[in-house]
């Protein structure tokens, strides 16, 4: 009788996992404004914000975010990551698709821009000036002093009659009284950032659920185009490309589902680590790791550091997670 309990006990945690894989392959996209994840203190319009309303919590035209000690993600147009930091507020002005423009009032706020076509128009105003986004890459803003760094991609940064392009490794000081001009940007010193950590971190975190929504979407069903697909591992939204594959600024990759099934393997560079991780969704149970500097390589044929949390499935990692 008790290896019949446990039976259907495995019974029902596969069912449940099915569903929930299914279910996340079928959730809409999300829209412009959508706030993907929170931590500490967060409030929309002075109300606060709790974990589990994310992904369902939509900035609208003329909300307000802020946060105290505490920080925010919110998803702009696919493959487009806004990032709040701690004592900062930030001003929807138009979350429209082809028309994507956010105020950032006071404090700090990083622009991971993984995907950016022609057609996007997407801008940052910062104490009265307007940054356009120019390429896909990483950019830093700054309400006091107001300032705009690219570390990553190129910008166009507006103020008045003046304009000046802002380049890679450049900055500019806005609304500052002197001539708008591009200058040198400290890269140290922004990678010191704790802004700048965690979003990196995040970074990572978001290229680990690519890897799970490309599975599942090879594995269920669902596929309807590139976008934002919902993970119920991570709980928040993945970015699947609608094609090939692409890496961030920070170099973690983002994978479509058809090159994840037309390829056993793939990699991506993680900065910062020994060198590439290598994941197959129907490589089984094979891992092995380099000793060298050369490649790691990884299993996604099971489920690898979160396993069973929480009443279900908690993501430590997903589909070939972290060693």
């Amino acid at each position: 009788m008790k290896g019949l309990r446990t039976n259907i006990g495995l019974a029902t945690v596969v069912l449940l996992a099915t569903a929930a894989l299914a279910g996340a392959t079928t959730t809409p996209t999300a829209a412009p404004g959508t706030v993907n994840y929170v931590e500490g203190q967060v409030a929309l319009d002075g109300q606060g914000l709790a974990r589990k309303q994310t992904g369902s919590t939509l900035l609208e035209t003329n909300q307000v975010l802020d946060t105290g000690q505490g920080k925010a993600e919110v998803l702009l147009t696919p493959g487009v990551f806004f990032r709040l930091g701690d004592n900062s507020e930030v001003r929807m002005i138009s979350p429209g698709l082809a028309d994507t423009r956010v105020e950032l009032v006071k404090g700090s706020a990083m622009l991971e821009v993984d995907q950016l076509y022609k057609e996007n128009d997407l801008s940052v105003v910062v104490g009265g000036s307007t940054t356009r986004i120019e390429k896909e890459g990483l950019y830093d803003f700054h309400a006091e002093p107001a300032s705009v760094s690219v570390i990553d991609g190129k910008a166009t940064v507006y103020e008045g009659d003046a304009h000046v392009d802002v380049k890679k490794g450049h900055e500019a000081l806005l609304a500052s009284g002197q001539p708008l001009k591009s200058r040198s940007l400290n890269k140290e010193a922004v990678e010191s950032d704790a802004l700048y950590r965690w979003s990196k971190l995040r970074g990572e975190y978001e290229a680990d659920a690519n890897l799970n929504a490309a599975y599942m979407v090879n594995a269920y069903g669902g596929w309807y185009g590139p976008g934002w697909y919902w993970d119920p591992f991570w709980n928040f939204y993945s970015f699947l490309p609608g094609y090939g594959f692409l890496y961030s600024p920070f170099g973690w990759g983002f994978y479509s589902p058809g090159w994840v099934w037309g390829h056993p393997y793939y990699r991506y560079p993680a900065i910062g680590h020994a060198g590439f991780r290598a994941a197959a969704p129907n490589a089984g149970h094979y891992a092995a790791t380099a000793h060298t500097a050369g490649p790691r390589m990884e299993s996604a044929g099971g489920f690898h550091g979160g396993g069973f949390a929480g009443g279900g499935f908690h993501g430590g990692g997903g589909f070939g997670g972290r060693r």
